[in-house]
Order: structure tokens, then sequence, then C-alpha cells
């Protein structure tokens, strides 16, 4: 598998919230974990990497599986993880997978993904990416801090189990001060709205259909 999204451990869902007069979604309040993939060296130390690797990755590689079951980075035809070359952002790290791609590039280039340390960007549960109306990977979103009153403009970049709701990349959580660190960050506080706009292509993106 390319990585990028994690496996379902439960069979319950998040039900895709009601569609808006403007075509909109809007989530309820809910908590902001913290996503890292696709920082794959580009402004940052790499999301993954193997034991001993300096400096040190954003997040313990246990949280992108193991042998015979890597979920969190891009696996060769052999199932191994896909290790980075010299030329890359971070040469002996593994590849981190948003479900975004930059269109013209490999599945095993680093940068084909979305660097999450650099961009602000939302996770969806998977599922909601059929059920939406309107296209919903490279959509325009927004992010709502009902404690703080900010609001930013995001994009939808990536998603995750059918079971989570309330994801953001490290570069979001930063924006609203949030502590962003892939190992101990976040908050289960619930006071995020995530709002996100199917159909309406996020600047600097494209819509990609399933």
């Amino acid at each position: 598998m390319d990585g990028g999204t994690l496996p379902d451990r439960t069979h319950a869902m998040i039900p895709l919230p009601p569609r808006n007069a403007d075509g909109s979604y809007t989530t309820p309040k809910a908590g902001m974990m913290i996503d890292a993939d696709g920082a794959n060296g580009q402004s940052s130390a790499p999301v993954y990497a193997p034991k001993g690797y300096k400096p040190e990755p954003l997040d313990y590689l246990a949280n992108a599986g193991g042998p015979g079951d890597w979920y969190g980075v891009v696996t060769g035809k052999n199932g191994k993880p896909v290790v980075q070359g010299p030329n890359d952002p971070a040469p002996g790290a593994y590849v981190s997978a948003t479900s975004y791609r930059h269109k013209g590039k490999a599945a095993s280039d680093p940068r084909a993904y979305v660097d999450a340390n650099a961009v602000i960007y939302i996770v969806l549960p998977s599922h909601w990416r059929m059920q939406a109306k309107g296209v919903v990977l490279g959509c325009r979103a927004t992010v709502e801090d009902t404690k703080s009153g900010k609001i930013t403009e995001a994009a939808v970049l990536d998603f995750g189990p059918k079971a989570k709701l309330g994801e953001a990349s490290i570069a979001c959580a930063r924006f609203f001060g949030v502590p962003s660190s892939p190992k101990n960050g976040g908050t289960e506080a619930k006071r995020f709205i995530y709002t996100f706009y199917p159909g309406q292509t996020a600047p600097g993106y494209e819509l990609q259909p399933a």
C-alpha cells in the first residue's frame, strides 16, 4: 500500500455531517490530533526513519506499522519501506505519503506528497470521500477554534480511519498554538470546527477524484 491512511481497527464509523445550503459540510466540535504524513524532510526532520536515524524523526516508527503491516510509509514490491536516496530531502529516511499526491511524481518520490510541517491541511474519515457530494480530496476547507475565535483556510489533503475525527497537519496545529509534535501533541478538547467544501479547489492544489 502507499501509506498515508491508517487501517481501521474498529467497525465504528463517524457519520458524514448534514450538507449545508452552500454545499459544504461542517463537523461537530472536535479535538485536534496531529498528522505528520508527507513530512519527508522538505522543511524539517522526516516523520519516519530507521532506528538510529539522525536528526531524530518527528514520530515513532511503531506508528507506521511494522514488517508485513506497514501502513504509514510507502513500500516497494518487496513489501519493505522505500528508503530516500542521496538526492532526496532526507537520505536514508522512509517516505511518508498523504492521500493527495502531486501529479507527475512517482509514488516512491518523497516530494510527491504534502509536507505536514509546512502546509495547513486537515484529515477526514476516509469514507467521507465517497459519501460527500462533490470531489473532496484537494478541496478548500476552514478550521475554526471556538476557544480563541481564530479561523484559518486549509485544504483536505489526507484521509484517515473511519472512526477518527479531528486531525490536522503539524502546521495547522502550530497556527492555533496547539502542541504540534506527532509523538505527544494535539488536544482532546472539543474546540475545533472543521468545514470542507467539496468541488471548491483549495488554492495551490487540484481536485483529485477517487
